[in-house]
C-alpha cells in the first residue's frame, strides 16, 4: 500500500512530552546540534495551569519591553568603548545596521512577525539581558511571539544561548517555552536573520576580531484563540551566558490569511543589473479568494531594497494581463523598502481570484539593483521590461516585457483572506519540479493541487512548493550570507521556521527529501535525525506531519551502492514509524515504492525517468501526486 498511516496524526501538541534526544554523526553533526536545539526547543514545550489573578509575575508587574532596555550593545564607528555587547569591549555597528535598512526606531518584519528597532544612537541603550522580564504585546492575539536575539559568552566560547520563559494568557493559564540563541559570531549563518561584516571593537574600526556578526529570529508558536496578557522572558541558568533582547513582537492573529502561491528562497545571486525597470512575475493559484496580498523577501541580503510600484493583474497571453492590473499598496504607499533579512507584506485588494488560475506580479525597481534574493529554478517564465524603460506595473500589453527571467526574485508568496488552509511541500528539485515540462505546471504538488480541487468532500487547500533544487535536510548549500553562485537553499532545518512554520494558514507539511544529503555522504542516521526533527517541530506548531521515503536513483552518478545502502536504511526507518504510535508522523508515503523499477528496484521505473536516472519525468510526478489519499491527506 503506497500510503501508511501512523498513529499520532492529530496535529495537537503532545504536552509534557520530552524532546527526542538525538545521536548526531558525520559531517552535519555540527550543524544538527544546533538546529536540533534551536528548531525542537524553540518552541512551546507544555501548559503549565493556571496562576492566581492575585498573585504578581514574578519580574514585577507586566510593561512594554521599551521600558527594560538598559544595555548598549550598538556603537557609531570609531566610538566603540561607548557600547559593549560581550562584555569585551566588542559591539555591533550602527553604520552597517543602517546601511542594511535597520534604521534607528525603524520596523522590520521577521517570520511575519513585525518587530520595532530600538531608537540607538551614541551610548544609548538599545536592548536588555533576558532575565524574566514581563513583556506586554501590542497585539494580545498572536500565533506566536518572536524575538530579535543573539547570544553571546562571558570569557568566549560559541555555543548556543538557552533560556526559559512563560508566556501568559488572560484567563491566567500559563504556556512555559524555550529558546535557544546562536552566539553572535559563531552561529549558523543560514539561520540568521540578518549578517553583518563586522562588528566595532576597541582594538579596530572594521574587520576587527570577531569578523562577520549575526542577529537572529526566534518565533514561538501560541494559542491565537486565548488572548495573551504578557510573556516572562527567559532566565539564563548558566551563569556565563548572556541572552541578547533587542525587540519582542507577535505575528497577528486578528485576520485569517492562507497561502495560494508560495516558494522559498534559495540564495542571494547576481542578477541584471536591473535598474529602472519591472520584473513581471507568473505564478498559479491554488486555492481562490476574494481578498488577496502578497509577500516580497529581502532574505539573505546585506541591503535594502526599495520597490517603486508594484501591480497584481490576472494572466492573459504571455506577459499581457487579462484586463487591468491592480495596483498594490503598502501600509497606504505605493512604494516600500524591504531592509535587508526583512519581509513586507501588501495591502489586500479586492479580486475574484479562482484557484489554477494564473496571475501576474509587476514589481518597479527604481534603484540599481545587482543581487537579489531569488528562488533559481523556476521552471516557469518570468519576464522583465528593458532598463530604464521605467515603472511598466500597470501595462496590460506586455510588449515592454522584452527580457526574460529564469527566477522568482523578491516575490515569496501570494496569500488570500478566509481561505480553507494550506499545505506545505518540502524537498528538493524533485518537489521543485525540475526536469518536469516548462511551463506546465506539472510539478507533483501543482498535480495534487488538482485533485484536490476535483475531489469533492474535500477542502480545496492551497498547496504550498518549498521545493528548492539541489537542497539538503542537514547541511546548507548557500552559505546564507553574501552573492553566491550556490543557490540550493541553506538546509531544511535551518529553513524550516521561515518556509513552514510562520507562513499563514499552514496545517499540513508533507516532506520528501534526503537524497541529496545521502548522495553528498552525509550518514543515513543524521538525516533520519533532521527528518525527526523537523517533524518535532512541527508537532510543536500544531502542524501535521506526512513523510515520503526516498526513490531510487541508481544510474545517476554519484548514486553508488554505498547511497543505495543508505537509502534503504532511511527507507526502512520510515516505513518503520507508520506502526509507531509514538511517531512524531502522521503518516509514511511510500514514494519508493511508486517510483521505482520492479525489475531493478534501485532504479527508476523507465517510464517515469526523465533521463537523469534522478528525477522523475511529468508522468512519474503526476503518479507521486496521483498515489496520495486526499482524504487522509486533509483529515477529513
Amino acid at each position: 500500500m503506497v500510503f501508511r498511516s501512523g498513529k499520532h496524526r492529530s496535529g495537537r501538541t503532545r504536552r509534557g512530552r520530552a524532546p527526542r534526544t538525538y545521536l548526531l554523526r558525520g559531517a552535519a553533526a555540527l550543524t544538527m546540534l544546533v538546529v536540533l536545539v534551536v528548531v525542537v526547543n524553540g518552541t512551546v514545550s507544555r501548559d503549565v495551569g493556571a496562576r492566581s489573578q492575585t498573585e504578581p509575575p514574578p519580574g514585577g508587574a507586566p510593561k512594554a519591553f521599551s521600558t527594560f532596555i538598559d544595555r548598549a550593545g550598538i556603537s557609531p564607528d570609531g566610538a566603540a568603548a561607548s557600547a559593549d555587547l560581550d562584555g569585551s569591549g566588542n559591539s555591533l555597528s550602527a553604520r552597517t545596521l543602517a546601511e542594511a535598512g535597520w534604521v534607528p526606531g525603524g520596523d522590520v518584519v521577521l517570520l511575519g512577525t513585525p518587530f520595532r528597532l530600538p531608537a540607538y544612537s551614541r551610548g544609548r541603550p538599545d536592548h536588555l539581558l533576558a532575565d524574566g522580564q514581563p513583556v506586554v504585546l501590542e497585539d494580545t492575539r498572536v500565533h506566536s511571539v518572536g524575538f530579535l536575539v543573539t547570544g553571546s559568552r562571558i570569557g568566549g566560547g560559541g555555543d548556543d544561548v538557552l533560556g526559559t520563559g512563560t508566556i501568559v494568557y488572560a484567563d491566567g493559564t500559563e504556556q512555559d517555552y524555550t529558546l535557544s540563541v546562536p552566539h553572535w559570531t559563531e552561529g549558523p549563518a543560514g539561520d540568521a536573520a540578518l549578517t553583518l561584516p563586522y562588528a566595532n571593537s576597541s582594538s579596530a574600526i572594521e574587520n576587527g576580531p570577531t569578523g562577520p556578526v549575526r542577529l537572529y529570529a526566534r518565533s514561538v508558536p501560541v494559542d491565537p484563540v486565548r488572548e495573551v496578557d504578557h510573556v516572562v522572558l527567559p532566565q539564563v541558568a548558566e551563569e556565563s551566558a548572556r541572552m541578547h533582547v533587542f525587540s519582542v513582537g507577535g505575528r497577528s492573529a486578528g485576520e485569517d490569511w492562507t497561502g495560494t502561491w508560495a516558494r522559498a528562497t534559495s540564495g542571494y545571486m547576481e542578477v541584471g543589473p536591473w535598474e529602472d525597470q519591472t520584473l513581471r512575475l507568473a505564478v498559479r493559484s491554488t486555492t481562490g479568494g476574494h481578498r488577496v496580498r502578497i509577500r516580497l523577501d529581502n532574505t539573505f541580503a546585506d541591503r535594502p531594497v526599495r520597490v517603486g510600484a508594484a501591480s497584481l493583474g490576472l494572466r492573459g497571453e504571455g506577459a499581457a494581463t487579462l484586463g487591468s492590473a491592480l495596483p498594490l499598496a503598502f501600509g497606504g504607499s505605493s512604494e516600500t523598502v524591504i531592509p535587508a533579512g526583512g519581509q513586507v507584506f501588501s495591502d489586500p485588494v479586492e479580486i475574484l481570484l479562482p484557484p489554477h488560475t494564473d496571475v501576474l506580479i509587476s514589481l518597479h525597481l527604481p534603484d540599481r539593483v545587482t543581487a537579489a534574493p531569488v528562488h533559481y529554478a523556476s521552471v516557469d517564465t518570468n519576464f522583465t521590461s528593458a532598463p530604464g524603460t521605467g515603472d511598466q506595473t500597470l501595462d496590460p500589453t506586455g510588449e515592454p516585457f522584452t527580457g526574460r527571467v529564469d527566477q522568482w526574485p523578491f516575490l515569496a508568496g501570494v496569500e488570500v483572506l478566509d481561505g480553507p488552509g494550506a499545505v506545505v511541500a518540502l524537498g528538493d528539485s524533485i518537489t521543485d519540479g525540475t526536469r518536469s515540462t516548462r511551463d506546465a505546471h506539472a510539478r507533483w504538488p501543482d498535480v495534487l493541487s488538482t485533485r484536490l480541487a476535483a475531489q469533492p468532500g474535500v477542502p480545496n487547500m492551497g498547496v504550498l512548493n518549498m521545493g528548492v533544487a539541489g537542497n539538503h535536510v542537514v547541511t546548507d548549500g548557500y552559505p546564507g550570507a553574501g552573492v553566491s553562485t550556490y543557490a540550493n537553499g541553506v538546509a531544511m532545518t535551518h529553513r524550516a521556521q521561515r518556509d513552514v512554520f510562520t507562513r499563514e494558514g499552514v496545517g499540513t507539511l508533507v516532506v520528501f527529501a534526503g537524497i541529496n544529503d545521502l548522495r553528498w555522504g552525509t550518514d543515513p542516521r543524521d538525516v533520519i535525525a533532521g527528518l525527526e526533527a523537523i517533524a518535532d517541530t512541527a508537532d510543536e506548531h500544531g502542524v501535521r506531519v506526512f513523510v515520503a521515503t526516498l526513490g531510487p536513483c541508481g544510474g545517476e552518478a554519484r548514486c553508488t551502492a554505498e547511497v543505495e545502502q543508505a537509502r534503504q536504511l532511511v527507507n526502512a526507518h520510515l516505513r518503520g514509524q507508520a506502526d509507531d504510535p509514538d511517531s512524531s508522523f502522521a503518516g509514511v508515503w511510500d514514494f519508493d515504492a511508486v517510483l521505482r523499477d520492479p525489475q531493478n528496484p534501485s532504479r527508476l521505473l523507465p517510464d517515469y525517468d526523465s533521463g537523469d536516472h534522478l528525477h522523475p519525468g511529468d508522468a512519474g510526478l503526476r503518479a507521486l501526486a496521483e498515489s496520495v489519499d486526499l482524504h487522509q491527506l486533509v483529515g477529513v
